[in-house]
């Protein structure tokens, strides 16, 4: 992703955001239930692997993932193969996502939610909490870092828990300043798409132990998810291994096997 394709999706996300408040629309059905922030903070930081299994349909690196794309089937899925918790792309340009996607999940799976997007404004948060989400992506490349900290306080005060990405040691150093305690390292760089998962190594002794890491990006096999455990990280995110496959729960439930065997 381009320096500037980042500045204009998150130009992009900005300006839906802000014209759905101003019609007080969400593309999602509202949830009665209310966010349960508490339970993703809880799942992220249990023992052994702990996989945040995503459901999207496309990426703008690889195009479309899969052309049959049913979300909430892929989530029960998930969910039966062990997830920890479920992440939901709803950007529509570049991911071809929706907060409906996000409302189907929720209907479909006692879960916790992560809400994947670019969330750069208040309005967004709130929405966050009626498509059923449980917790939010915020990501400091895209964020200047008072609008980072409002958005973070903002999602405490929702309900929702709240998963700060960075990429580098500055990054992560305004997470910690802004309060995170999910902080997600994420080995894609944003300016030039490649993957480097020399990123997780660099930033893994500079994770206080009171904070949940969470590795995002480039993660392939159960010796990667193992060896990264055993270093430092909670918790892994993956979504194009899984989109890929001919079954997402398979897919998730092999690595997670593998992966287990490899940390004993």
């Amino acid at each position: 992703m381009t320096s500037d394709l980042l500045r204009t999706v998150v130009a992009a996300a900005r300006r839906a955001a802000d014209l759905r408040a101003a019609q007080r629309q969400s593309a999602g059905a509202s949830s009665a239930r209310a966010p349960r922030g508490p339970a993703f903070d809880e799942r992220l930081r249990r023992p052994g692997i702990n996989v945040i299994a995503e459901c999207k349909r496309r990426s703008p690196s690889r195009g479309v993932l899969r052309a049959a794309y049913d979300p909430a089937s892929i989530a029960r899925e998930y969910e039966r193969a062990g997830a920890a918790a479920i992440s939901v792309l709803t950007e529509p340009t570049f991911f071809d996502g929706s907060l409906d996607h996000l409302a189907a999940v929720r209907q479909a799976v006692d879960l916790p939610l992560l809400r994947k997007d670019f969330i750069v404004t208040d309005y967004q948060v709130d929405e966050s909490v009626g498509a059923g989400a449980d917790a939010v992506l915020l990501i400091v490349g895209a964020l200047e870092p008072p609008a980072l900290a409002r958005l973070l306080s903002r999602a405490r005060a929702a309900g929702l828990a709240a998963l700060v990405e960075v990429h580098d040691r500055d990054e992560l150093q305004i997470a910690l300043d802004a309060g995170a305690t999910n902080v997600g390292v994420n080995s894609r760089n944003l300016h030039t798409l490649d993957v480097s998962i020399d990123t997780f190594d660099e930033l893994a002794p500079h994770l206080p132990r009171g904070v949940a890491a969470v590795a995002e990006s480039g993660l392939r096999s159960g010796a990667d998810l193992a060896r990264l455990h055993r270093s430092r990280y909670d918790a892994f995110l993956i979504g194009e291994r899984f989109m890929t496959a001919a079954s997402p729960g398979a897919a998730l439930a092999d690595l997670r096997r593998a992966a287990e065997q490899g940390a004993a």
